[in-house]
């Protein structure tokens, strides 16, 4: 562990845990090392997630009402 890295108990599911444990034992690694490395790809994701939203702040909406309504007359519903 790095002189940089924090510390924090983080209580898991124990079928979680117990997953967790096999896979550290399989890769050769910390469980801290498997958690950080699950958080970056979440973070990741949800840096992702963002930009796509961004990209996308000028297009039109649909309220949940226009699109049933939309569908009906369409004969999708």
């Amino acid at each position: 562990m790095s002189e940089a890295s924090k510390r924090s108990t983080i209580y898991f599911e124990p079928a979680i845990h117990a997953a967790l444990r096999m896979k550290a034992a399989e890769t050769h690694r910390s469980i801290s090392a498997l958690v950080n490395d699950f958080l970056r790809h979440a973070l990741l994701e949800d840096q992702e997630d963002l930009a796509a939203f961004d990209a996308r702040v000028s297009e039109p909406t649909m309220s949940y009402q226009a699109l049933l309504d939309d569908l009906k007359a369409h004969g999708k519903i």
